[in-house]
């Protein structure tokens, strides 16, 4: 991969940006410059939105049956390229590549096979007669051209996730990946190419500007990003003037909710697993641990030992189970958080970059917040977990749900009823009981508040890139 040019992939081919620029490509594992990608402007943008455009006269008319034959064979293609594709998102992100052709490649082929199905399952026409004479058909019918931005933590699987329900339900794309880890996306691009006509599915690289002329062009129907709540709001304000429909997946800040009758070690060692993956980088990791407080001593001592056998390391290394931080300004920012603490927060284990090429952080556990500090109210985005304590179900409530994010929480007791009375009060899109961070293509995946409006995954998500039309006979 060194040495490596990202090109956009617009119209069925793969182009550099018209004006010839490009941006540097970052490996964080080693902070030295391993390619480049191209820089797209406006111009860019608009061939593809043309592209775009010209391909969906064609593709939303084909049968679910047809969509659902190329996602397959795109999928195939995927299986078949497996080599090429770990290669590509390891150059971007420095993951281990075991972890991420055991963990995450399995559910990005998923995806795209489960929304081959549903696109044969699609809600299709309905008719009714409700008043006399008069037959009423329902319709679901594609958007148009959606524009979908896609974050830098999980570059592959984010793509999948926009890409396949927006075809499958007879939409075209203009996909923007992250100007840091646009490889794996523009791999996808070419091997989707062979089974969709040229323009259904674009790839623009580029950085924030790109993403905003995308936004703002008037030809986009919908705009989907996976991003932060920064990024939302821009993003928000940036389709307001057309009334372009939005689907905003941002950022988490989860609470874990433990309670006095839940396996303390067990729950420790699976929380740790769950909370370093991907050095934490993950919108629904376990960042914010709240301990019931007859068991909240155990549980600190067990987290931290779970926590300190947790490895940070390279690619090349055989035992890391995570890899380094995005970027260094990623690295900055967790680093920061951990320099303002609070004097009556302390750092039981870790809290501390290493010292080593890249961008590495050690897992960190920091006990003694409030509620109100900066690392409790702030998605951390890294490798670092906070634990705090609680005295009854409305005081975990509360503190669960005192923050500005609402995605995804979980609860770790042994009682039914309590697991269904707690999860019923939090307020977030998701909640897992006695398991933190499994997804599946079948459920959705989304939030409320400032973690955004609208659901990956399921027919939920498909739902959402289609829209309603009445027909009266």
């Amino acid at each position: 991969m060194a040495d490596r040019l990202v090109l956009n992939h617009i119209g069925g081919r793969d182009l550099p940006a018209g004006s010839g620029e490009v941006l540097t490509l970052i490996d964080p594992a080693t902070g030295t410059a391993t390619g480049s990608a191209a820089l797209s402007g406006a111009a860019d943008v608009d061939a593809a939105h043309r592209a775009a455009e010209s391909a969906f006269a064609r593709w939303s008319l084909t049968t679910p049956a047809e969509r659902q034959t190329a996602l397959l064979r795109i999928a195939d293609s995927m299986e078949r390229a497996a080599d090429e594709l770990v290669a590509a998102e390891v150059a971007d992100t420095g993951k281990p590549p075991a972890r991420f052709r055991a963990d995450e490649l399995p559910a990005i082929l998923d995806c795209v096979r489960y929304f081959a199905g549903a696109a044969r399952n699609l809600p299709g026409p309905a008719a009714a007669e409700y008043t006399p004479g008069r037959t009423s058909i329902l319709r679901r019918e594609p958007v148009g051209v959606c524009a979908q931005i896609t974050p830098w933590n999980y570059p592959l699987m984010m793509a999948a996730w926009k890409i396949a329900p927006a075809l499958a339900a007879g939409n075209t794309v203009v996909l923007k990946p992250s100007d840091t880890t646009p490889t794996s996306t523009a791999l996808l691009a070419r091997l989707a190419a062979e089974h969709l006509p040229p323009g259904a599915l674009n790839v623009v690289c580029g950085d924030r500007d790109t993403g905003r002329a995308l936004v703002a062009h008037p030809g986009i129907r919908m705009v989907a990003l996976t991003g932060s709540v920064r990024a939302g709001r821009e993003i928000a304000a940036a389709a307001a003037p057309d009334l372009k429909r939005l689907h905003l997946e941002l950022g988490g800040n989860a609470p874990v909710l433990v309670f006095e009758d839940a396996d303390v070690d067990g729950t420790a060692g699976q929380l740790a697993a769950s909370a370093y993956y991907n050095a934490g980088q993950d919108c629904t990791a376990a960042t914010r641990v709240l301990v019931h407080e007859p068991v909240h001593d155990a549980f600190l001592d067990a987290f931290a030992r779970h926590a300190a056998r947790q490895v940070p390391g390279a690619p090349a290394d055989a035992d890391a189970d995570f890899g380094p931080l995005g970027s260094a300004a990623q690295l900055d920012s967790v680093r920061g958080l951990l320099e303002r603490l609070p004097d009556e927060a302390r750092i039981v284990t870790g809290g501390r970059a290493l010292s080593r090429p890249g961008f590495f952080h050690e897992p960190t556990v920091v006990a003694g917040v409030r509620q109100d500090d900066e690392i409790v109210q702030h998605e951390v985005f890294g490798p670092v977990v906070t634990v705090q304590s609680f005295t009854d179900e409305q005081e975990a409530v509360r503190l669960a749900n005192d923050v500005p994010q609402g995605l995804a929480a979980s609860v770790w007791t042994a009682g039914h009823d309590r697991a269904m009375r707690v999860g019923r009060a939090l307020d977030t899109g998701i909640v897992w009981v006695n398991t933190h961070g499994t997804t599946v293509s079948e459920m959705p995946h989304g939030g409320v508040r400032h973690s955004g409006y609208g659901s990956d995954l399921s027919l939920t998500g498909l739902l959402d890139y289609t829209q309603v039309k009445h027909m009266m006979l």
